[in-house]
Formats: structure tokens, sequence, C-alpha cells
């Protein structure tokens, strides 16, 4: 972190970050230890209150599968170049049951489909174009609501939107 664009919040910090607060995020990392962009959101508690409160739904509460969340973390983090993005989802995906093998697909400019199924090539064609160009085929969604269904549909799309957030954040600031 030592080329971060902002100095990252430490416990030496003043003003400290409310308790409830530093204690949310604690609770969403293992071992209670916070990360870079943990420390890095904290130099705006308003920030870092909703997107520890966005994030951590995105993580947690969907119905969206985690693998296929996790899924799409990793392409966004791939075809954004946000290293510390993918360093944190990468061994998470592989937690949540993807391959090692379909990690390294995602990493090409191009994915070879061949080695993911129809729900995470479906998954994967929402996230290259939303990623790529904003802007998402209505066939593209209704394959997704055809087999996912309409709210995990919504879910897939708020995580390609949120990863594409937080990968920004991290490239913009070089955490």
């Amino acid at each position: 972190m030592s080329d971060v664009r902002v100095t990252p919040w430490q416990e030496d910090t003043f003003p400290a970050p409310p308790a409830g607060l530093l204690a949310e995020m604690r609770g969403r990392r293992p071992g209670g230890e916070l990360i870079g962009i943990d420390r890095v959101l904290l130099r705006s508690f308003p920030l870092a209150t909703g997107w520890n409160a966005l994030l951590g739904r995105v993580r947690a509460a969907f119905e969206l599968d985690l693998e296929h969340r996790e899924l799409i973390m990793l392409r966004v983090a791939v075809l954004n170049r946000a290293d510390f993005e993918w360093n944190v989802h990468h061994p998470a995906y592989l937690e949540a049951g993807g391959t090692e093998e379909k990690a390294r697909a995602l990493e090409a400019e191009h994915v070879d489909g061949s080695v993911f199924d129809e729900e995470e090539r479906a998954l994967l064609a929402l996230t290259d174009r939303s990623t790529r160009q904003v802007e998402v085929d209505g066939e593209v969604i209704e394959q997704l609501k055809a087999l996912f269904g309409e709210a995990r549909t919504v879910e897939a799309v708020a995580t390609v939107a949120a990863y594409n957030m937080v990968s920004r954040f991290l490239v913009a600031l070089a955490v």
C-alpha cells in the first residue's frame, strides 16, 4: 500500500471513526483485520458507512449463488485492471466452489466459454457488456431472467455495478 494516493487511516489517526462503523467493517473481514480499501474508505466516515452496508449485502445477503457473484467480481477486476480486487476475491471464488481453471480463463481478453456452463457464460456476457459498454442488450437480460429469474437477474446486474464501483475506486486511488 505504499503507492496509495491518499494516506490510509491508521488506529492513531484523528478523528477516530465511530466505534460501530469500525466494528461492522472488522466484522466483514477474516480475523477482523482491516484491508487496504477499508483504511482508505475510513478517510470518509459517511462513505465507509454506506459502502460497508451496500457491499456487505452484495457479499452476504443476495440469493444469487456466492460462486456466481465471485465469478462476476473476478471478471470485473480483470476488465478494470484492479489487482487488489482480484487478490481479495480469487481465494473467495475458490472457497465458494470456483476452480483455478475457470479463474485463469477469466484473465483472458475474451473468455473461452468452453470451461463455463450456460449460467456462467450468461453472467460473463452481462459482466463484459456492462463493464465495457455500460449498455446491456435486452437479449442478455432475457437470457439471465430465463436462467435465474428476475430477482437473481437484478442481483447479478447489481453485483456487476457494485464491483465496477469498487474497482474504479481501487484503481483511481492505487489501492
